[in-house]
């Protein structure tokens, strides 16, 4: 049974209303309606297992200091790109929540063994018949 990914906060996120960029006239020049997200991963109330995991992606938006910042500014008002930011945030916890299982190193059987051997052996005969042609005197 697999358990859900804990919620992310909102309490323990902090956010920063911004310029947006891009064409868009007056609403990008004057009003600021992008959303730039923190999320210290350190100072969360998320499982330690679920933090290690966050701090060992290898993700742009992570900082050295363990904050994640993401940058919210797809739609016109500032509470559609906060939940925006707030989802994008959530799906990348539960990207990590759920651990990648190792591999178990397995070999083939026999009849993949003879399989591949006739494929093989199918293959050289062709390969033979692409030769020069032999007359035996």
């Amino acid at each position: 049974m697999d358990r859900p990914a804990p919620r992310v906060l909102e309490s323990e996120c902090l956010f920063s209303a911004i310029r947006a960029r891009g064409p868009g006239g007056q609403n990008v020049n004057k009003v600021a309606s992008a959303v730039r997200l923190s999320f210290s991963i350190p100072d969360s109330s998320l499982p330690e297992a679920i933090k290690q995991r966050l701090l060992a992606l290898h993700d742009h938006r992570i900082s050295s200091a363990g904050v994640i910042m993401i940058r919210a500014d797809t739609r016109r008002s500032l509470e559609a790109n906060r939940a925006d930011a707030l989802e994008r945030l959530q799906a990348l916890v539960e990207q990590v929540s759920t651990p990648v299982r190792a591999r178990k190193a397995t070999r083939p059987g026999r009849a993949a063994r003879a399989r591949r051997m006739e494929v093989k052996s199918a293959r050289g005969q062709v390969k033979r018949l692409r030769g020069r042609v032999r007359t035996d005197d």
